[in-house]
């Protein structure tokens, strides 16, 4: 495949002037008769000498690559994935490709690759030019519950970065792949279907320069009485007394009312800290390394299911390496604590809650399930006294999972 940056091209117009490119050929195509950019995935190879010290034993790079169509079928740009996962059919650029693109009826689109998203380059980098306020991310990703689903690290980074994301995900059930949707920073319309193996075309009007929800009060009321706790208990109110696990207050409202018991269970392949919440209101904190995570919770009913608040701060290192601040309210599997990071999809327990942590990274995923592989968007984000929150009233059905999901690239 040339380089959109070194040679002008037209596939569908000029269909000879390449070999082996029929597939480019039939994208420039339909982009022409769609009237419309066009971004897809696929494979494609580059010629390399044997004096290049990387080259293949075979003469070429293979690459992951996102390819950019034009709406008269030009191809304007492309970017190769830098972020492999387990994919031994391709090579690693040697630099990594900050692909942005142009157009005239919503200004500039930046484009990365499935597992792209969780690291620095090219994701975040792209984000350092302003004028960029939508992402397109084509992906294959298998989805690991508790944290990350597909539908729901798509949302967590639009409302994260205040930016549109256009994610088309393959469709294969029975790979654990499924979940596309179109994402802003304040609504998501998606797909999510494990049962069928017919896909869906996902269409939705979107602003060209999105609201964003981070910092914002997202119209709610600072001084409604859970938020006036929120801000006291992070204050230091004289009236309360904390400790470990629960605050005391002598007001005529209680905080807590027993102690929880730490306890440790996996998810996601780490070992979490974490506490149970048992009650129908209390306020919970648990720690791990440096990070500690609190909950101001209440709930109208309280559910056959047991929910636990947990902490991680640490590097994971299985299928994939980097560094991550998690705090993560969850639904677990069963009654015990050892089903706790278990993958849940159905769920009947409503909340009221502030989840917050001391976290030392700016860069924070707001990660939110609901049953049924429902995605909710949080009332507010922001931080407070040097601790981010995530402030969430009136589920629309029963919590899978609340998390703040930090990323500490430099510790990578």
């Amino acid at each position: 495949m040339p380089s959109p940056q070194l040679v002008r091209w037209n596939p569908c117009l000029e269909p000879h002037r390449f070999n082996d490119t029929e597939v480019l050929q039939r994208l420039s195509c339909m982009s022409i008769k769609g009237d419309m950019f066009l971004v897809a995935n696929l494979g494609t190879k580059q010629p390399c000498q044997s004096g290049d010290q990387g080259c293949p034993r075979d003469g070429r790079y293979q690459f992951n690559t996102n390819v950019v169509f034009s709406n008269n079928g030009t191809l304007v740009d492309r970017y190769r994935k830098y972020n492999l996962y387990f994919e031994a059919a391709f090579d690693t650029p040697r630099q990594v490709d900050h692909t942005i693109f142009e157009t005239p009826f919503a200004g500039k689109f930046g484009v990365f690759t499935c597992f792209d998203i969780l690291f620095f380059d090219p994701a975040i980098r792209l984000l350092g030019d302003s004028e960029v306020k939508h992402i397109v991310f084509p992906a294959a990703w298998m989805n690991q519950l508790p944290l990350l689903a597909a539908i729901q690290i798509q949302s967590a980074f639009a409302i994260a970065f205040g930016v549109n994301l256009l994610a088309a995900n393959i469709h294969h059930p029975s790979l654990g792949m499924t979940g596309s949707g179109i994402h802003t920073p304040l609504k998501s319309v998606w797909h999510h279907d494990m049962e069928n193996l017919t896909g869906h075309l996902i269409i939705a009007k979107v602003a060209k320069n999105p609201q964003g929800l981070v910092g914002t009060e997202n119209a709610t009321d600072q001084m409604d009485p859970s938020h006036g706790k929120f801000l006291k208990i992070l204050a230091g109110d004289p009236y309360c007394e904390k400790d470990s696990q629960e605050v005391h207050c002598d007001e005529a409202t209680k905080w807590n009312m027993n102690a929880a018991p730490t306890f440790y269970s996996e998810m996601m392949y780490d070992n979490y800290t974490l506490v149970p919440v048992w009650e129908k209101e209390g306020y919970l904190r648990v720690c791990a390394n440096g990070l500690c995570c609190f909950l101001l919770y209440q709930r109208p009913t309280l559910s056959k299911e047991l929910y636990a608040l947990g902490a991680f701060d640490g590097l994971h290192t299985v299928h994939g390496t980097y560094y991550v601040q998690v705090c993560a309210l969850v639904k677990c599997g069963g009654l015990g604590f050892d089903t706790c990071g278990q993958e849940v999809t159905e769920a009947t327990g409503l909340f009221e809650f502030h989840l917050w942590g001391n976290f030392s990274t700016s860069y924070i995923f707001p990660m939110f399930l609901t049953s049924g592989m429902t995605l909710e968007t949080p009332d507010q984000l922001g931080w407070e006294n040097d601790h981010y929150f995530l402030r969430k009233s009136r589920l629309s059905s029963g919590l899978v999972t609340a998390a703040l999901y930090g990323r500490l690239y430099e510790r990578d």
